[in-house]
């Protein structure tokens, strides 16, 4: 049995930490990662590796759903399985599957819709209709067994690496891993009886769902779509593109579309036991224009869907409410606030939008004004330095750190 080396697992923690360095587990983890990288390198090739519990919440915003946030540890041990399966996936995956994938992303799958469209009516002289669909509760209706043998399949067929034996032990592990029954939840028991049975990991039944959440997760359901990716661009030659579980296709004729439906049904729930979501099927001409990954094609036009917008007002005004409620809420929870404001804003910037993302910003009450400042053209919403939750959370650390040493 060929080990994985201690510097594999330094350079996937020096991975996992970008951007992650905000989180207290992520902090205390650090403070002596050589040693917490090489006792987890240990476990590994030990096989006494065992995943820790989970922080289980919900996210209201664009919609309910359910999320779970893996230990800084277990996060590690998921780049580690991606640095070896990532490069592998990315000659199997057609080039039109979007999410989670270096290069990709919302931008990208809009303007490949674009492209598609002008290609497939040569240049807005032909007709094309635009066929949208969605997966119902995707990531829930996951098979886990169906999923573990066809990436068992795969990293045997297509892994040429010595430490194949651990990365199948990792993969599995990881998989067939039931995060509900060991977790914490953080959100409130009356929210979570908002959520469909059919959206909760605690509600599908054993042996169904992958946590939102884990970037396993992300690359994994890629991989679980694949061959029904391949089916649908050699059935629709190439017009074709999906984003998660949202997929579209162009046709000449509207026909073309509905005919195949039944056995588009069929396949997708014989094989991978996942459905077609019934009321989320979209069919319209082209100049009708089109939603997708947040965004509208309509011709040569592309702009910020109307619901991001609404849903970027929302969350604003929730945030002033709560700052109005709670004199405390604003600076125990600027994190908090800066994430989701960036995520619009981040998500905006591609797009003609200076004019829309100023008059958006100027919605923010003064209460939050004093934590945080707009860097470029209403680009970035940084925090103000002496409300910075990570210096102050490292230095506690530290801290703490050196009085347990010494004492």
């Amino acid at each position: 049995m060929i080990e994985i080396p201690y510097e594999e697992v330094l350079e996937a923690y020096f991975e996992c930490r970008k951007n992650k360095r905000n989180t207290y587990d992520a902090l205390k983890f650090e403070i002596n990662y050589e040693i917490e990288c090489l006792k987890l390198c240990n476990e590994i090739n030990s096989r006494t590796y065992e995943i820790s519990k989970s922080i289980a919440f919900l996210v209201q915003r664009p919609k309910l759903r359910e999320v779970f946030a893996a230990c800084f540890r277990d996060r590690i041990v998921h780049h580690l399985i991606v640095r070896r399966l990532e490069p592998l996936f990315e000659e199997e995956f057609i080039q039109d599957s979007y999410n989670c994938r270096k290069g990709k992303g919302t931008l990208q799958g809009i303007k490949r819709l674009q492209k598609k469209v002008k290609d497939f009516t040569e240049n807005y002289t032909k007709p094309c209709y635009i066929a949208k669909f969605d997966l119902q509760g995707f990531f829930m209706s996951i098979h886990k067994p169906t999923l573990w043998n066809m990436l068992e399949e795969f990293i045997h067929k297509e892994y040429t690496g010595d430490d194949i034996d651990t990365l199948l032990y990792l993969t599995k592990k990881v998989v067939l891993h039931s995060p509900e029954l060991c977790c914490v939840k953080k959100s409130s028991p009356k929210l979570w009886k908002n959520l469909p049975k059919n959206k909760s990991l605690f509600t599908v039944g054993k042996d169904y769902g992958l946590p939102i959440g884990n970037l396993t997760s992300q690359m994994f359901a890629n991989f679980y779509l694949n061959e029904f990716d391949h089916i649908m661009m050699k059935k629709f030659k190439g017009f074709y593109g999906r984003y998660v579980d949202d997929f579209h296709v162009e046709v000449s004729d509207k026909k073309d579309i509905l005919s195949c439906l039944v056995g588009m049904r069929k396949w997708l729930k014989d094989t991978l036991q996942v459905n077609l979501h019934k009321d989320k099927f979209y069919l319209q001409y082209y100049t009708k224009g089109c939603k997708f990954t947040g965004a509208v094609v309509k011709g040569n036009i592309m702009y910020i869907a109307n619901s991001t917008v609404s849903n970027f007002i929302k969350a604003i005004h929730r945030f002033n409410k709560l700052a109005e409620e709670d004199p405390n809420y604003v600076v125990n929870n600027v994190d908090k606030f800066l994430a989701t404001v960036n995520s619009y804003l981040g998500f905006m910037r591609p797009y003609n939008s200076y004019a829309l993302r100023r008059k958006l910003v100027k919605l923010i009450s003064p209460l939050w004004w004093k934590v945080f400042y707009i860097r470029g053209h209403f680009e970035v919403a940084a925090c103000k330095k002496e409300y910075n939750k990570l210096k102050q959370l490292k230095k506690k650390l530290i801290n703490n750190t050196y009085y347990d040493k010494n004492n």
